[in-house]
C-alpha cells in the first residue's frame, strides 16, 4: 500500500558494507538539512541486501557515526532484508505486465559485447546489447521459487526521458541509449538495487530523495520503475 503523503519525507539510506566516509556525511547533512527546512521528518533505511559485503558490526559503526555526527530519524529504522516480500510483489506486477524477461548472459558477455559501452561508474550496469533480449512476443516463464537467473527490466528503446533535479535542474537520457535493459532480480535470489529503491521509496512515502550525482543514470531507471507500478515518483536531489 502506497500512502499519501504530503508533507515532506526525507532518508538517510548507507549501506553496511563498510564503514561511512566524508561523501556519506556530506550527502547525509545535505539530506537532514532539507528535511529541516521543510520542517519534515528523516527515515533511517538500512540498505542491506548485499549478502556478500554486508557486515552486522559496519551496521552499529553506521548507526554511532550517524549519531555522532548529529543527525536523528524519527521511525525505527527499516532494514531492507526484512522487506523481501514487498519487492518480490511488486517483481510479480512486472511479470504479470511482461515488462521483464529472463537473461542468462553474464556481466562479461554484455560489457564484451559489440555496442556495449560501459560510461558509468563502478557500481552501473553496462548498456544491455539489444541482440541479447527476447523478442516481446517470446514465451516468457514463470519466475520460480527460488528465482535462479537474472530478470531484467525492458526499457522503452528510444524514448527520451526528463526530469527536474532539485538541485542541478532538468536532466534528459534516452532510454537504449544511455542505459539499457537493467536488473531488477538476481539470480542468487536477491532484488536489485533499482527495485528496492523504487518500492521502498513509494511505499515508504518518502517526497524527496537526496543523494550523490553519481546516480542520476539509476533515478532514470527507477523512474521506469514508477511509471510500470503505477506510482508517483519523489523529487530528487542529487
Amino acid at each position: 500500500m502506497v500512502p499519501n503523503v504530503k508533507k515532506y519525507r526525507g532518508r538517510l539510506a548507507p549501506s553496511p558494507t563498510g564503514l561511512l566516509h566524508l561523501g556519506h556525511a556530506r550527502t547525509f547533512w545535505c539530506a537532514a538539512e532539507r528535511a529541516r527546512a521543510a520542517r519534515g521528518t528523516l527515515l533511517l533505511r538500512n540498505d542491506d541486501l548485499d549478502a556478500i559485503r554486508f557486515r552486522l558490526d559496519f551496521v552499529d559503526a553506521m548507526i554511532e557515526d550517524l549519531r555522532w555526527l548529529g543527525f536523528a530519524w524519527e521511525e525505527p529504522m527499516v532494514s531492507q532484508s526484512t522487506r523481501r516480500p514487498r519487492y518480490r510483489a511488486a517483481l510479480g506486477r512486472l511479470h504479470a505486465a511482461r515488462l521483464i524477461f529472463p537473461c542468462t548472459r553474464s556481466r562479461r558477455d554484455v560489457i564484451e559485447a559489440a555496442g556495449a559501452p560501459h560510461e558509468g561508474g563502478a557500481d552501473d550496469e553496462p548498456i544491455y546489447p539489444p541482440q541479447f533480449r527476447p523478442p516481446p512476443d517470446a514465451p516468457l516463464p514463470p519466475l520460480g521459487e527460488p528465482i535462479a537467473v537474472n530478470w531484467r527490466f525492458r526499457v522503452p528503446d528510444g524514448e527520451a526521458l526528463v526530469f527536474r533535479d532539485n538541485n542541478l535542474g532538468e536532466q534528459h537520457a534516452v532510454a537504449g541509449r544511455d542505459f539499457g535493459d537493467f536488473l531488477v532480480w538476481r539470480k542468487d535470489d536477491t532484488p536489485s538495487y533499482q527495485l528496492a529503491c523504487a518500492v521502498d521509496d513509494a511505499e515508504l512515502g518518502i517526497t524527496e530523495v537526496v543523494r550523490g550525482a553519481d546516480l542520476i543514470r539509476s533515478t532514470f531507471r527507477q523512474l521506469l520503475l514508477f511509471r510500470a507500478l503505477g506510482w508517483i515518483p519523489p523529487a530528487f536531489f542529487h
